[in-house]
């Protein structure tokens, strides 16, 4: 175990996306949304146990939504009983209401050193953050439509693991675990990632950015294939599940052309939506080998959101890249804390 860290030197940032869960498929298919008071609920419960347990600095990503305006409601109350609230410091930034501010916040973020950044979203705003500060460990929260990555968790125990990662009572080491993305690439210049999929659509206009029908999609590739997660990667899923810390991927052939139709799986692809997807055929995806896309034109979906556009004779691969990014194991750091009696108290402080 790590020597503890000075606690004037511990710092966490989080970053919560106030339009999460509102795209289209939220309304398509009847699903909840999470509203501004409840995102606020979720970050005042990670700042006071942050608190409770050493972390006495938070950066915080400002919005225009109404976060940052509840948020300091809050803040300017008395709340004796919580044990305090560490210091939540705003960025200083312009605020866009666009992926753009999750972008910059990232990179602020990591500038200033945090130990750990909590990301409240769907599996677009984890990635959004993890392709602007790799070697930054993150904590999911899943507050998004399709949340293939972040895992449900209560907000009070992802802060715990946090806290014991951030003040070094766990070591990276045991704190932390490796995760796979898709490397994308279009031609010599675009590049992208994806943390759990990246969908071929033979479509030409990226239109509303969520991706939910499937009639015009050929391939899907996956980095990990969980039966209980929602999204296009259940796809794979259904066929050959694939663990998040297994060394390879998934790639998987759509058929819409009946000829080339072998099977068909019935998928939560969104939701409260199972969409029936018929199915060419798959394979495993090895890492560090690149996947060739044969297609006249179309889209590279990633993480669930139409990005990169790509014209007839531009080349498109995908390579699955292992240890990518690190993730704060929620699960080991908790079991760890109790095998160690990290969270037991001295007789004079019951």
């Amino acid at each position: 175990m790590s020597q503890r860290s000075t606690e004037a030197d511990v710092c966490v940032g989080i970053i919560a996306n106030p339009v999460s869960a509102r795209d289209i498929r939220r309304v398509v298919v009847n699903a909840g949304s999470l509203q501004i008071a409840e995102r606020v609920s979720i970050v005042l419960r990670l700042l006071t146990t942050l608190r409770a347990l050493g972390v006495p600095r938070v950066l915080v990503m400002p919005d225009k939504a109404g976060i940052r305006a509840l948020l300091n409601r809050h803040l300017r109350r008395d709340q004796p009983e919580s044990g305090g609230l560490p210091a939540v410091e705003f960025l200083d930034m312009d605020v866009t209401s666009t992926v753009e501010d999750t972008f910059e916040a990232a990179r602020r973020m990591r500038a200033a050193g945090v130990r750990a950044l909590i990301v409240l979203g769907g599996d677009g705003t984890h990635r959004a953050v993890v392709r602007e500060c790799s070697d930054v460990p993150i904590a999911g929260l899943s507050t998004g439509t399709n949340n293939a990555f972040p895992e449900l968790r209560e907000p009070t125990l992802v802060a715990m693991a946090v806290a014991l990662h951030a003040t070094g009572r766990i070591a990276a080491d045991e704190a932390l675990a490796w995760n796979k993305v898709l490397d994308v690439s279009i031609g010599e210049r675009r590049r992208d990632i994806a943390l759990v999929d990246a969908v071929i659509s033979t479509e030409r206009c990226i239109g509303a950015r969520a991706l939910w029908k499937t009639q015009q999609l050929s391939a899907a590739y996956l980095t990990f294939a969980d039966p209980s997660c929602i999204g296009l990667s259940a796809i794979g899923a259904l066929l050959q599940p694939v663990g998040r810390r297994d060394p390879h991927g998934l790639a998987v052939t759509l058929a819409p052309d009946e000829a080339a139709r072998k099977l068909a799986v019935r998928a939560p692809i969104a939701p409260g939506l199972l969409a029936e997807v018929p199915v060419a055929g798959w394979e495993p995806m090895p890492p560090g080998r690149a996947f060739e896309v044969r297609h006249a034109g179309g889209i590279v979906a990633l993480d669930g959101e139409r990005e990169l556009p790509f014209e007839p004779g531009e080349r498109v691969q995908l390579t699955l890249r292992p240890n990518a990014f690190p993730t704060v194991d929620v699960t080991r750091c908790l079991q760890l804390a109790a095998q160690r009696g990290l969270f037991h108290c001295s007789l004079g402080n019951h």
